[in-house]
Formats: structure tokens, C-alpha cells, sequence
């Protein structure tokens, strides 16, 4: 059945057959999009997911056909493209750190985004800010993409030993604001706080 070919199965196919990557869309758009969600808002998001795909598809060609996984290839692409609009995030974080208000998650966003944004905490939004973009988007390809250390190498197109660098360095200012992230206004639970310090510091698979 053509839904359990490999990625670079389906990659390939669809050089013939374009219709084909529609596969890849509908498995790997929902993940795509909520990582840029939570990295620029919704608006913001489903252009660059949109934009994700279609990069994608034009530069099919030059995607190793060998490669079971298509995922980091897009994350890549999706974190190439927020490039762009890594001033403005880090604009949203610092406005987030003083003010306790969350400028991604809207009141319409669903509850379980709202609770993550309240976990995090504007000392969360303070440490992220502090971050270079490298040390950013390896740790959040790490935290919400869940990628391995060696998926976000692919990705990103760098060194193993970068990434590791990077993510050694960002998660020691993570470690730093997690004390004072508990004593935010509207702090989690205790149970809740030790999930978040294990999403951001733990070491990847």
C-alpha cells in the first residue's frame, strides 16, 4: 500500500506522479504547523507551513531517495523560512517576559496550548530571547519538534557537534530561569514544572 512506503519512496514516486506528495502533506503538515504556531502565532503559521510544502515540492528532486524520513528535510525547511522572522520573534518574547501576556497564544487558541504558554512563563520568554538563533532553533526543534540531536543536524544542515554545542549552552540559560520560572504569577504545579524542565534540559535520543 502506497501509505507505508518510506518517505524517500514516496519522494521519489512523486517525480512522476506529483500527486503522490500529497502523502507527505497530510502526514507531516499538522506537525509542521504547530511548531511554526508556537514559534510566530497562527497567522504567521499557516503561511510559512503552506510555504514549507511548497519548497518542498519544488526541491523534491535533490531529497535523498534512500532516506526513510522526510520529517527533519521539512523542519529544516521550516526553520530556514522563520530566518526571516527570528527579530520578530524574539520582539514577541521580550514583550511576553514583561508583560506575563503570551503575544503567540490568542484566547481563541486551544487549552492545552494556553496551559503550555503558562508552564513556560515570561521567565521562559526571557531565556529564549537571550538565546542566538542557532542555540533557538536547535533547542526548540529539540523541545517541540521533538527531533533527535542528529534529525536537527540534518535539518539544519551543521554538525553533529554543533548541535550538541548549541543545545549545551541553551539549555544552561534554560536551567538558569527554571528557579524563577516557578515563582511566576500563575507557576504550575510541581508536577507540571518538572515536566517542563525534562521537555527543555533532557538530552535527546
Amino acid at each position: 500500500m502506497v501509505n507505508e512506503a518510506s518517505d524517500g519512496d514516496i519522494v521519489a514516486a512523486s517525480l512522476a506522479e506529483p500527486a503522490r506528495f500529497g502523502i507527505l502533506f497530510d502526514r507531516y503538515y499538522a506537525a509542521i504547523h504547530a511548531y511554526l504556531r508556537r514559534r510566530v502565532g497562527a497567522d504567521e503559521a499557516e503561511d510559512l507551513a503552506a510555504e514549507t510544502f511548497v519548497r518542498a515540492f519544488r526541491t523534491r528532486g535533490r531529497f535523498e531517495a534512500d532516506s526513510r524520513s522526510a520529517k527533519p528535510w521539512l523542519f529544516g525547511i521550516a526553520t530556514n523560512l522563520l530566518l526571516h522572522h527570528w527579530r520578530r520573534e524574539r520582539r514577541r518574547l521580550r514583550a511576553y517576559a514583561r508583560t506575563g501576556i503570551d503575544p503567540v497564544v490568542s484566547p481563541a487558541d486551544e487549552i492545552d496550548d494556553r496551559l503550555d504558554a503558562a508552564a513556560a512563563g515570561p521567565g521562559m520568554a526571557r531565556a529564549l530571547a537571550s538565546l542566538s538563533v542557532g542555540e533557538r532553533d536547535v533547542l526548540l526543534l529539540h523541545a517541540w519538534a521533538e527531533l533527535s540531536d542528529a534529525e536537527i543536524a540534518e535539518a539544519l544542515g551543521t554538525a553533529l557537534g554543533t548541535v550538541h554545542s548549541r543545545l549545551s549552552r541553551a539549555r544552561h540559560r534554560i536551567r538558569e530561569a527554571l528557579p524563577a520560572i516557578g515563582k511566576e504569577e500563575g507557576a504550575t504545579p510541581a508536577e507540571e514544572t518538572k515536566t517542563r524542565r525534562r521537555e527543555w534540559t533532557s538530552s535527546s535520543s
